[in-house]
């Protein structure tokens, strides 16, 4: 593999490194670096995608990047999954189910699939159930309970 090949991939994997400890402003360099050496690269699209997602909110570009990788590569889990995420960061958790449950068609029932599906489906009720789910006050608890609970269900494993 030629060396400027081999940058690419590391650049790659720094940013899938980023993206996975929740680093999304840097995961979203890397990303855009591999995606401008290779733009028809579908796994570059499909992570710059969710990349902007997480990290400007482009929620119509995110979807379009996704949606062509998608395309490119119907046979990659991972890109199906990477749609209904933007899908759902987007508020569009129909579309997230509708994506997620045509994959579990194509793939059968992949646990991946499954667990990325029921992430998007449960929700709990707000906090404060007299304000809107997206009123500030219901947003700053919701985040504080899901912590708490992340971590007392961590402690319990």
């Amino acid at each position: 593999m030629p060396t400027a090949e081999r940058d690419l991939v590391e650049e790659f994997k720094q940013g899938l490194k980023a993206l996975k400890n929740g680093y999304s402003e840097r995961a979203l360099g890397h990303m855009r670096t591999a995606f401008e050496s290779d733009k028809n690269n579908p796994f570059y699209l499909s992570f710059l995608g969710l990349s902007i997602a997480r990290a400007e909110r482009e929620w119509d570009q995110a979807a379009e990047l996704c949606e062509i990788a998608v395309q490119l590569r119907r046979s990659e889990c991972q890109f199906h999954m990477n749609l209904a995420e933007v899908y759902a960061l987007a508020g569009r958790r129909e579309k997230a189910l509708d994506t997620l449950d045509a994959a579990l068609e194509l793939f059968g029932d992949d646990k991946r699939l499954q667990r990325a599906r029921s992430k998007v489906e449960k929700r709990r009720s707000p906090v404060l159930p007299f304000l809107t789910r997206d009123n500030f006050l219901n947003r700053t608890f919701g985040k504080l309970r899901h912590g708490t609970m992340k971590r007392l269900g961590k402690k319990k494993s």
